[in-house]
């Protein structure tokens, strides 16, 4: 076995493997853009990067993880070199991401909740670009796995998956890939962010916030995070621009959210028609809300059944620039749980970007 920690170089092999179409295993992924690792009588060991992090669900991750790593190790071991690391703060699982594709590793594996996954799938950008192998002559390109552990896995619920590491692991044997789509974010200033799972601005993002915070009480801190929210919250009029298009303006916004996934926020179907492989982003935009209003529609909003609610809306989009009408410079943003900062921001889709392990 390999131990990858932080950035220690690792020697991939490049040899690139046969692909045959197979079914997807996940109903919101299509059979067109799904693939499975294959080569004629021999099988070539792959290299698997499983980024985990340590302090991740309040140390629980790691605990979990050190469980598992035996069965891992007797499912992959003779078929895979098994890479660990470790991460050690912030950012960390975005470089050992990036270090991983440019050394033509088959797969990054996401090891705990979103905030994980969120960092590895920045990991595949730098500079507004993917990644790419530093062998330019290899066809080799790096999927992306995902192990649910943590306080949350809303993205795997999009698919389908329980919160079994095992079944994870059974995925990740099978090999079978599929196209999805990245979301990413623009500013006025610094480099764009990457999401695959849900963004959203104003209130939602402000508990999410807070949320952060409350980690230790699991997904308990998400109901915390909101009620810190809503003091002194007040609804805004903002502007947006859909597909390059008029600027439109929505008066009284409580939240908007842009689902590339159905989830956030540990198991609220914010935006429940949205498909990571569908190419387009769901818009769902909140009008108007009081507090009363979460408290009596919180089960709509939690069971998806809130398109149907007064002043709430949804559309479809490819791209979606958002500014806000004033000067308070307070709107927040934040992506797949993670804060960004605030408004004005430019939110467009990348379709079919990413390989997922599904």
């Amino acid at each position: 076995m390999i131990i990858y920690q932080g950035l220690v170089g690792v020697t991939m092999a490049r040899n690139p493997s046969l692909i045959r179409a197979e079914p997807p295993m996940a109903s919101d992924l299509t059979s067109s853009d799904c693939t499975i690792l294959r080569q004629g009588a021999s099988l070539r060991r792959r290299e698997l990067i499983f980024v985990v992090n340590p302090r991740g669900a309040n140390g629980t991750t790691v605990q979990q993880w050190k469980k598992l790593l035996p069965y891992l190790r007797s499912r992959l071991g003779n078929e895979c070199n098994i890479c660990e690391s470790l991460t050690s703060g912030p950012s960390h699982a975005i470089d050992i991401t990036r270090e991983a594709i440019r050394e033509g590793a088959d797969a990054v594996i996401a090891v705990g909740g979103d905030g994980t996954l969120h960092e590895v799938v920045n990991g595949f950008f730098y500079g507004g670009k993917p990644v790419c192998n530093y062998d330019m002559n290899s066809s080799q390109s790096t999927a992306l796995g995902i192990i649910p552990l943590g306080t949350g896995s809303d993205f795997a619920r999009t698919l389908g998956w329980k919160n079994d590491p095992h079944d994870a692991i059974e995925r990740i044997a099978k090999g079978v890939k599929s196209k999805i789509d990245v979301g990413c974010i623009a500013g006025e200033v610094g480099e764009s962010h990457y999401f695959i799972n849900v963004a959203d601005i104003h209130l939602s993002a402000k508990a999410g916030y807070y949320a952060s915070r409350y980690k230790k009480f699991g997904n308990l801190c998400y109901v915390i995070g909101a009620l810190q929210a809503f003091f002194r919250h007040h609804n805004q009029d903002i502007r947006i621009k859909v597909d390059e298009g008029e600027w439109e303006v929505c008066s009284q916004v409580t939240a908007l959210c842009i689902g590339n996934a159905k989830y956030f926020g540990g198991g609220m179907k914010i935006t429940p028609n949205a498909n990571p492989s569908s190419r387009d982003f769901e818009v769902v935009i909140l009008q108007d809300f009081k507090w009363y209003d979460f408290i009596l529609k919180l089960h709509k909003l939690y069971n998806g059944t809130h398109l149907s609610v007064k002043n709430v809306s949804s559309r479809r989009v490819r791209s979606i620039e958002i500014e806000e009408i004033g000067s308070s410079g307070l709107i927040f943003v934040q992506s797949d749980g993670e804060f960004l900062g605030f408004l004005p921001r430019k939110f467009s889709i990348l379709p079919g970007v990413i390989d997922l392990i599904c």
